[in-house]
């Protein structure tokens, strides 16, 4: 064999890809010099310029170390899956094997036949043994035992649900939810940025006057533990812990325990921040987050009654160590800034710190299920819908604390597509595909517990990251990446075990480069994917998908975060900003005639469908109109928005952005804070005027919308 071929057959073992398909159908060749790279970032041990021996030698290596494994890394199965598995002992020992269930009870593994000969590695001959799982193991994490001889290994077991039981109430029974970046939705008494206390607002206003089901809101998840802090949702310090800049100062309890003069300054500093929401500007979470935080450490200086305390010590009971790590990671960072200007100069040990900390998310938990609770109370049937980012930040809390269980020496992101065309490179730090196994799954299983236990729903953004992930080496361009394979099944079925256990939807931001097979995989799991109206190919016939072609186990919408509002979009703003910002790879002219013609197309088969009748538009063809000729914007988005909702899909989704007819982008994909103010839009009208949650029931257009997307 050639040296391209023992590399390639390396590579593959390792589940690194040395081909893939491109999102325009051409095959790309993966280069050398990238497996080798993607490799060594795995933690395979190669010299510079390997030659086929070394190669083979390192390929036999793998292959012996798996031979003599006394049990897999982790198993994980279907419930009612009677599967086999395989244990290794010394030939000729004993091999006992025994299943330890989460509440303590033991079951039996049956053995089964197994003719392989033994093996021999380093002078010792190993034997196989095959187990068959029993059949009727309930769903949990469990753990099986190996005893042979004086010797005892283990390893976990998760039993994972057949189907989420919750997707089928909505196929049954669709409904109708609304999608808003909680940080750019303001009510009057917000400290600049929408906070916990806005959320349950808005999710009160939007059962109320529009008759949603469900929230959508942006990822809670937390950035920097002070100024500067990241912008993105989409780029967080850790997953799994919560934003304290959501924080509604005086909603917490513990404001009762300042003094009368502080508690008045206090409330003060509130109604001066509470100016800003009243501006169109964009929002900057520094100042506010600050101001937020001088209170917050004056509270906690102050103490807590005794009730508070017991539940502060029970929640930290709940969240375990990896709650400690993080609070002590924020602390450190905290000390490492002791001689940065801070309005609290004078930094307390750092166990008050950590304390610090860990109150914060104790808060946050405590908001966010408030949150929860007004919108179930005000009759949603889902509630809050939480979003889940792909990954974290490189240098934040996830990426040291969860750093056994990443590969940091690659980066994720995206190969060139329509989004960017020249590929994406996202920073974050991918999970270690074999090391998160040989954890059990457990930072996977943390992560999902801790953001659905307020969620009646999820959405996993770029859920075919739990498929493949494509990465770079680090700091390097797009163009050098490939893909790295997961165990899909492990990781989707942990997904659904945990929202199975949490009663919750779950939707997979299934858009991009894939293959067929995936969305079968998640649509058999109860995984609903996502249809963005603007990216729908017919399957049947030529042009945008029929109406009645859509997904039924789907989220479908008109629009998402990473398109501007659909005012914007059909005046085309989605070229000209990526024109000013130099996105593009090829003639822009012929990028707006293409789109032009892509959206006359869409609109004709929707008023194919009837859904401008009534109106000047039923009888209009879009096809060969420029953007300007097609009547009247608000009408054309009315009758999207009807068209979206007669659709089978389980579950659709209006941006709140629509439904005040905002025009700016809150994202363009592909660009960083110099070139775009990504993330730090607040909510206004198409007029530029700031729309405040107690506005939405006066704005005609978001009755309008609400109307059109009502289902049934």
């Amino acid at each position: 064999m050639t040296n391209q071929d023992v590399l390639r057959e390396l590579a593959d073992a390792h589940g690194v890809a040395t081909r893939y398909t491109a999102s325009d159908g051409e095959e790309i060749i993966v280069t050398e010099d990238t497996l080798l790279t993607t490799l060594r970032a795995l933690g395979v041990t190669l010299s510079d310029a390997p030659d086929a021996e070394e190669l083979a030698a390192v390929l036999a290596a793998h292959r012996e170390a798996e031979s003599v494994r006394p049990l897999p890394a982790s198993v994980v199965a279907v419930s009612g899956d009677a599967r086999t598995f395989n244990v290794h002992v010394h030939h000729g020992a004993p091999a006992d094997v025994r299943i330890i269930l989460e509440d303590g009870s033991t079951r039996e593994a049956r053995q089964e036949e197994n003719w392989n000969p033994p093996v021999t590695v380093d002078g010792q001959e190993w034997g196989e043994a095959t187990f068959r799982l029993p059949d009727d193991l309930p769903l949990g994490w469990h753990t099986i035992e190996l005893h042979s001889g004086e010797t005892r290994h283990e390893c976990a077991l998760i039993i994972t649900p057949d189907r989420l039981s919750t997707t089928d109430v909505f196929v049954n029974e669709p409904a109708t939810g609304v999608m808003a970046q909680m940080y750019s939705v303001r009510s009057r008494n917000s400290w600049g940025i929408g906070d916990f206390h806005d959320m349950g607002l808005l999710a009160e206003v939007l059962a109320k006057e529009a008759g949603a089901d469900f929230l959508l809101v942006n990822p809670m998840h937390a950035a920097e533990p002070f100024p500067p802090a990241e912008d993105s949702p989409y780029l967080p310090t850790t997953r799994r812990f919560i934003n304290p800049i959501y924080l509604r100062i005086e909603d917490i309890p513990e404001l009762s325990q300042l003094d009368e003069a502080t508690r008045a300054d206090v409330l003060e500093l509130g109604e001066e921040l509470s100016e800003i929401n009243r501006t169109s500007g964009y929002i900057e979470r520094n100042p506010i987050y600050q101001a937020k935080l001088d209170v917050l450490h004056e509270m906690h200086s102050r103490g807590r009654t005794p009730e508070r305390e017991a539940e502060f010590r029970a929640y930290i009971e709940r969240e375990g160590q990896g709650l400690v790590d993080f609070a002590a990671w924020c602390a450190q960072r905290e000390i490492e800034q002791i001689h940065a200007p801070r309005a609290h100069a004078i930094i307390p040990p750092i166990n008050d710190l950590i304390n610090f900390y860990m109150w914060l998310q104790f808060l946050c938990d405590e908001q966010l299920a408030a949150a929860q609770a007004r919108a179930t109370a005000a009759g949603m049937k889902i509630g809050i819908m939480a979003d889940l980012a792909v990954g974290v930040h490189p240098g934040g809390a996830d990426a040291h604390n969860l750093e056994p269980w990443l590969a940091p020496d690659v980066s994720v992101g995206a190969p060139p597509d329509n989004y960017n065309q020249q590929g994406q490179d996202w920073s974050q730090p991918p999970w270690h595909p074999a090391r998160l196994a040989e954890a059990g799954y457990r930072p996977w299983r943390n992560l999902l517990s801790t953001v659905l236990r307020h969620s009646g729903g999820i959405r996993v953004d770029h859920i075919l990251g739990l498929f493949r992930l494509f990465v770079m080496p680090r700091m390097q361009h797009p163009s050098t990446g490939t893909y790295v394979r997961f165990d899909h099944e492990a990781l989707v079925g942990i997904l659904a075990l945990e929202a199975e256990r949490a009663g919750a939807v779950v939707v997979g931001e299934d858009l991009g480069t894939f293959e067929s097979w995936v969305q079968d995989v998640l649509a058999a799991k109860g995984v609903m994917g996502t249809s963005i109206l603007w990216f729908e190919g017919s399957p049947t016939v030529e042009g945008p998908r029929l109406q009645n072609e859509y997904r039924q186990l789907a989220l479908s919408s008109v629009t998402t975060h990473d398109l501007p509002p659909t005012a914007a979009f059909l005046a085309g703003e989605h070229i000209t900003l990526r024109e000013r910002l130099g996105l593009f790879t090829r003639d822009v002219a012929v990028e707006d005639a293409e789109d032009l013609e892509w959206q006359a197309e869409v609109l004709d088969r929707i008023r194919e469908t009837g859904c401008f009748e009534g109106t000047e538009l039923a009888d209009t063809r879009f096809e060969g109109l420029a953007r300007d000729e097609r009547g009247d914007t608000h009408e054309l988005m009315v009758g999207i928005h009807r068209f979206i909702a007669g659709t089978p899909s389980a579950l659709n989704c209006i941006s709140l952005v629509d439904m005040v007819g905002d025009v700016r982008s809150q994202n363009q994909p592909g660009t960083n804070s110099d070139q775009y103010p990504n993330w730090c839009v607040p909510l206004c009208d198409g007029e530029g005027n700031p729309v405040l949650i107690e506005d939405l029931a006066d704005v005609e257009l978001f009755h309008r919308i609400a109307e059109a997307s009502k289902r049934g």
